[in-house]
């Protein structure tokens, strides 16, 4: 039986595209030493990811993207034209996750609790203070549809709320502020809507679970599992299924979630793609579960599939037509 060729598809043009490309070689590092027959598909942001994709000739995609253009729905919705299986969430879920505010609209229609909070644009500096009103201090701020917490900033008055938006600003038109809840940060992993396990995360010298923190060796105590009664454990567990299936996300999730000592839990997000490399929380959350990073590749490889039910009369990636050349037709250019 002819193995399936697998695309590894890593990179992208994201503010985390580093990331994203430790993320894919370890993945594809396991998958070939598990005997799958891997290609790598970096996606450089100079040729088309419909092009490489289609160069690659795939069976199936293991999505290693983080951030904008592939975390968001995009590559997805791609690979649902191209007939390509791929893991991770469908388009809508994907979509509805990297958006910060879409989220948590969703999270308050289906009653999971989630931090109060308000948007900014650059429009609303100048009248900030009206704006902000009577939210209260201290409070985070952070780019509406970014992940790996870039541009995440804790302010504590006007000035730093001030900063915090216009840093946020670089990197979206919207800065989602949220208000601080003083807690123990838990996360917790699923796959295909099955609770893996969770984790604590404790930055050093108490400060803010941000980029540098992610992904600085040393910069992060990891606790699992967390050291909360097991009660507590269980609530954030149960939360993190409710979050997802709000969403309506499938295959590798991590739920980031605050638990405080009032004995409530909220959900600040769901990361559709977690990052898979040797400081990532899905994996250290798999290992807690007694399964490798081999291991946990595989099953996540397993779940791949199509959500969109489309059905070409020929797979389109063997198509000489690109998506650019159709576009060009209809437009007549």
């Amino acid at each position: 039986m002819k193995k399936r060729r697998v695309g590894v598809v890593m990179g992208g043009t994201s503010a985390e595209r580093e990331v994203s490309l430790r993320t894919g070689e370890g993945v594809a590092r396991a998958l070939e030493g598990r005997g799958h027959n891997v290609v790598r598909v970096v996606v450089d942001g100079v040729r088309g990811v419909d092009e490489q994709i289609r160069e690659a000739n795939i069976d199936v995609a293991f999505l290693a993207l983080h951030g904008r253009g592939g975390e968001d729905g995009c590559v997805q919705g791609l690979l649902e034209l191209l007939h390509i299986p791929y893991t991770g969430s469908g388009v809508l879920g994907s979509a509805l996750a990297m958006d910060k505010l879409k989220a948590k609209e969703l999270f308050r229609l289906h009653n999971v609790p989630t931090p109060p909070y308000y948007v900014a644009k650059e429009d609303d500096l100048p009248e900030l203070v009206d704006l902000h009103a009577n939210f209260g201090f201290p409070v985070i701020v952070k780019p509406r549809g970014e992940g790996s917490s870039v541009g995440l900033a804790k302010a504590g008055n006007i000035e730093e709320l001030h900063r915090g938006i216009e840093a946020a600003l670089q990197h979206d038109s919207f800065a989602l502020v949220e208000r601080f809840i003083k807690a123990t940060e838990v996360h917790v992993g699923l796959l295909d809507g099955r609770v893996l396990g969770a984790i604590e995360v404790v930055p050093k010298d108490g400060g803010l679970y941000d980029f540098a923190a992610k992904y600085t060796s040393g910069e992060t105590e990891y606790v699992c599992p967390p050291r909360l009664p097991v009660t507590r454990v269980r609530g954030a567990m149960n939360l993190a299924e409710r979050a997802v299936r709000a969403l309506g996300c499938s295959g590798a999730c991590r739920v980031d979630l605050l638990v405080t000592e009032g004995e409530n839990e909220y959900v600040l997000e769901v990361n559709t793609l977690p990052g898979m490399t040797p400081t990532s929380l899905l994996p250290k959350i798999a290992e807690g579960a007694g399964i490798d990073y081999a291991t946990l590749c595989e099953r996540i490889l397993e779940t791949a599939r199509l959500h969109a039910n489309l059905a070409p009369s020929r797979s389109p990636r063997h198509s000489q037509i690109t998506l650019r050349d159709a576009s060009r037709r209809r437009t007549g250019t």
